[in-house]
C-alpha cells in the first residue's frame, strides 16, 4: 500500500505533498530533528490528507495531479 499526502505547517502557512509506502514514519522523518531537507525549514508538519492507493504508480500520479494549480487548490481548501 501506498500514501499520498499533504501535510500543513501553520507557523508558515506551507503545504507539502508527497508520497511513501509508511505514512506515519514519514511524518516523523518530516519532524525529526535531523531532518535537513526542505521541509526542515517549517516544521513543525501536520498531516492536513492522505489518500491509499494499491500501487506506487498510482501513488506518484496522485501526487503529480495534486501538485497541479488545480490539485494546489483542492488541498489549500482544506487548511482550517
Amino acid at each position: 500500500m501506498y500514501y499520498v499526502y499533504a501535510l500543513y505547517s501553520r507557523n508558515f502557512d506551507k503545504i507539502y505533498i508527497g508520497y511513501t509506502s509508511n505514512l506515519s514514519a514519514r511524518l516523523i522523518a518530516h519532524n525529526h530533528p535531523d531532518n535537513h531537507g526542505w521541509t526542515a525549514r517549517f516544521k513543525p508538519w501536520s498531516l492536513l490528507y492522505s489518500e491509499a492507493h494499491a500501487s506506487k504508480a498510482d501513488a506518484m500520479r496522485r501526487e503529480k495531479e495534486l501538485k497541479t494549480a488545480r490539485g494546489r487548490e483542492f488541498i489549500r481548501s482544506l487548511v482550517p
